[in-house]
């Protein structure tokens, strides 16, 4: 990879940075928001603007007339293809996946569907609970521990791990106040890690492989947002074999799913050694603790270089 990534968008484009948003993943967005918009300004895109969005968001894209938008939004309306579709319909080209994909990866268990008609793509096993199902009878054939889980929820807002089935009531009542549906996975016991998946000149490539190892007894939201919460082993300390195997599978994923420009593959790697995929996150974080950044840099790839190679994806999912 080239220490520079040559520009594809006119530096004088006028670029809206999209950060905040209406989820509760607002205050991260915010972060990831001005990392970008500070390289952007680095880059020699001095007509990029940082744009808080809210429920007047529309009227803002239309009286700022932007060029692009770089979609720095977490969560609801954010990744889940809301603010793609307006987008579209603005003709402002952006940054990341397209609304089908969005929609897709944001939601959990539809994700998993997706996935399951794959060859090789190894996936935990699972049940999805609505609300007002009996979620002791769905369950019954889970071994546990297990995980309950929002299906569209980041940043591990509303998600519990359930180590007996006496645990199991309170931990679902706690993710339906995020989303009317729970995915509930079995526990996989073994290594966390996760991997991107960005895109240069057509071609999707892996990132580097990043093994997370949370001093909490899983990758909360205290791990993920907390500096020295979190052990970070860069790149994993895997099998060569499996390295590529894990490679592999995350573009194979952020392909099945219809992503473009840039994904973020997670994956818990057993005892057994099978790289189980957990979800894909359809636009990283951008913090300066966040993964993707961390995931390139190793690879030669700096932050501002990542800004770049994520803004010359604008308008891929068109």
């Amino acid at each position: 990879m080239p220490n520079t990534i040559q520009s594809k968008i006119d530096k004088n484009s006028k670029i809206a940075v999209l950060c905040g948003g209406l989820s509760s993943e607002a205050e991260i967005s915010r972060r990831s928001g001005k990392g970008c918009y500070e390289a952007l300004q680095r880059l020699g895109y001095k007509n990029s603007e940082l744009v808080e969005v809210d429920k007047n968001i529309a009227q803002k894209l239309k009286d700022g007339k932007y060029d692009y938008a770089y979609n720095a939004l977490h969560g609801k309306y954010g990744e889940d293809g809301c603010i793609q579709g307006l987008l579209e319909i603005l003709q402002i080209p952006y940054t990341g996946c397209g609304v089908m994909s969005s929609a897709i990866c944001m939601n959990k268990e539809f994700t998993k569907r997706v996935l399951a008609a794959c060859d090789d793509i190894p996936l935990a096993k699972s049940v999805f609970v609505r609300k007002g199902q009996d979620v002791k009878k769905m369950t019954a054939e889970l071994t546990f521990p297990v995980f309950t889980k929002p299906v569209s929820e980041g940043s591990s807002f509303g998600m519990t791990k359930v180590n007996t089935p006496q645990e199991l009531d309170s931990a679902y009542k706690e993710a339906l106040k995020y989303n009317d549906d729970v995915l509930i996975e079995e526990f996989i016991n073994g290594a966390f890690v996760t991997v991107g998946v960005l895109e240069k000149d057509g071609k999707n490539f892996a990132t580097e492989i990043l093994e997370i190892r949370p001093k909490n007894e899983w990758y909360d939201y205290e791990s993920k947002y907390t500096p020295g919460m979190s052990e970070f082993i860069l790149p994993a300390e895997l099998p060569p074999e499996l390295t590529e195997r894990v490679k592999d599978i995350a573009v194979k994923a952020h392909e099945a799913a219809g992503c473009r420009g840039v994904s973020r593959v997670d994956f818990m790697i057993g005892d057994n050694g099978v790289p189980y995929v957990i979800e894909i996150n359809t636009s990283p974080g951008m913090t300066a603790t966040s993964d993707l950044p961390a995931q390139s840099k190793v690879m030669g790839i700096s932050y501002d270089n990542l800004v770049q190679i994520i803004l010359n994806g604008a308008g891929l999912n068109k």
